[in-house]
């Protein structure tokens, strides 16, 4: 489970809030003049980066209140919470206060570092890939 720092209401479990996409999307200066497939674009079309991401959230079942945060989509790692229309933090100087973490249980699903051990198994003894199969 990812533990977040509400900024109301102090760290609670990642099932109390909502995600909300990405954050610090502008929506269109005049939006009677776009085309279809420019609504596309501001609809739909989001980044998808491996790293730090910008993001929105809600506590939908603690204050209510919408913010940001950057997080980590790789270790889950919570980098910063900031209030919404805020701008983005600089990590190089944001405080290293309070900040989720991700739980490294074996059960866990939110990280990728406690996937069962295959040493027991008969895949661990497979080198190599067999005939015919694509990496």
């Amino acid at each position: 489970m990812l533990l977040i720092p509400c900024p109301n209401c102090g760290p609670r479990d990642e099932t109390e809030f909502h995600y909300g996409g990405q954050a610090h999307v502008p929506y269109p200066e005049n939006p009677s003049e776009l085309n279809d497939h420019e609504w596309s674009r501001y609809l739909f079309y989001r980044e998808n980066p491996k790293g730090i991401f910008a993001e929105r959230w809600v506590h939908s079942t603690g204050c209510r209140q919408w913010f940001n945060m950057l997080r980590d989509t790789v270790s889950y790692d919570i980098k910063a919470i900031y209030p919404m229309g805020a701008r983005r933090p600089d990590l190089a100087a944001a405080p290293a206060g309070e900040s989720g973490t991700a739980s490294l249980a074996a059960d866990s699903t939110t990280t990728g570092t406690a996937a069962p051990s295959l040493a027991a198994t008969s895949l661990a003894a497979t080198t190599t890939a067999p005939e015919g199969a694509t990496k």
